[in-house]
């Protein structure tokens, strides 16, 4: 292998990208900017949908297509009420890639796929993986605890063989990635690539404020938490007074905030009350939520925005893979694609031969 040959997978064939990287779609993070840098980088860039309205979602797709003319995707959510119309919107646009936080189901993964969609579904259980393939996802990303945001408590390291090992499409480790080593050792695993978060939140292309990625900059391992205090499901983030004073609620206090947030969220998302009961009982189908966890959720994106777009630490979260507490600079894009890869080639290289039987 040459210093500057191509690392060619599964996933790099599949969606048309340069490398086996994919940068996710952060809520209120991964817009147009980010987006557009990380495609041109050779990526997979992610565009976020769940904090925009449709139209903004238009928008921010023409905005990214007359940035790049690499593939992109946009990351949408399964169980909106809306989610039918945003479909159509990918489709319509000519979006290479729709990812989801949760399962879509069956008809949706069809639907996009006739339309040439490509179809990658995130999940953290090896039995979704199995329900995903078997409805016809064309790939899948498999999160590990260590991961930012609403995460599992299963290693990537355990989680991953299982997922690989259970399905045929390929399929993309994230959890714990941030450089060339991580994305060899995922390869050597089975994965076609690893997907990133928290390392494209810290670059120069991203549009969070800089005294949010100072914060993170700064944070140690033993500053990366996970609670339920946000909206009642495990969510992983960084340590910090707003987060403690959520852990010392009590269940009323909490569920108070929620409903003061969750009229915010109407406000910034352009739904109605109706429309935001209809998405709560999408949330609840198959799940074992209470209506108390449900109504909580409205606190995730209120108090991701505080942080992650107006700068507020002390009224925000910031929700953080355990990776933040390694991660010391903020590359442009196109430097930390290059420096993973290269990272990566290096390794390869250096591996021991593997002796014949």
């Amino acid at each position: 292998m040459t210093a500057t040959s191509e690392i060619e997978t599964p996933l790099t064939r599949l969606v048309g990208v340069r490398h086996p990287l994919v940068q996710t779609g952060m809520g209120w993070v991964a817009g147009p900017r980010l987006v557009s840098a990380a495609a041109n980088a050779g990526a997979l860039g992610i565009l976020a949908s769940a904090t925009m309205t449709v139209e903004q979602l238009r928008a921010a797709v023409r905005e990214v297509k007359s940035r790049t003319d690499a593939p992109f995707g946009v990351n949408l959510r399964a169980d909106a009420g809306d989610a039918a119309e945003r479909v159509r919107l990918v489709v319509a646009e000519g979006v290479r890639v729709a990812s989801f936080a949760l399962a879509p189901s069956r008809e949706l993964i069809a639907r996009l796929k006739d339309a040439g969609v490509v179809v990658i579904p995130s999940v953290g259980a090896r039995r979704h993986a199995e329900k995903v393939a078997a409805w016809g996802a064309d790939a899948v990303v498999v999160q590990g605890g260590e991961g930012g945001g609403h995460t599992g408590n299963v290693a990537t390291t355990v989680l991953l063989p299982q997922v690989v090992d259970a399905v045929e499409i390929p399929v993309i480790a994230a959890g714990g990635f941030f450089d060339g080593r991580g994305l060899v050792a995922a390869l050597a695993y089975g994965a076609a690539g690893v997907a990133m978060g928290t390392r494209f939140l810290l670059t120069s292309d991203s549009t969070v404020p800089p005294a949010v990625q100072a914060r993170y900059l700064a944070a140690a391992a033993k500053d990366i938490t996970v609670t339920t205090k946000v909206d009642g499901l495990p969510h992983r983030m960084l340590r910090s007074e707003l987060v403690e004073t959520l852990e010392r609620s009590g269940r009323a206090t909490a569920l108070l905030r929620a409903v003061r947030h969750a009229a915010s969220f109407r406000k910034l998302s352009g739904l109605s009350w109706a429309q935001m009961v209809r998405d709560g009982l999408a949330m609840k189908h198959g799940k074992d939520l209470s209506w108390s966890q449900v109504l909580l959720a409205a606190n995730t994106p209120v108090l991701l925005k505080a942080s992650m777009v107006e700068g507020r630490t002390d009224l925000g979260v910031m929700a953080s893979g355990q990776v933040a507490g390694v991660i010391e600079d903020l590359p442009s894009c196109t430097e930390l694609v290059d420096r993973i890869m290269a990272e990566a080639r290096r390794t390869l290289a250096g591996l021991p031969p593997v002796a014949a039987d």
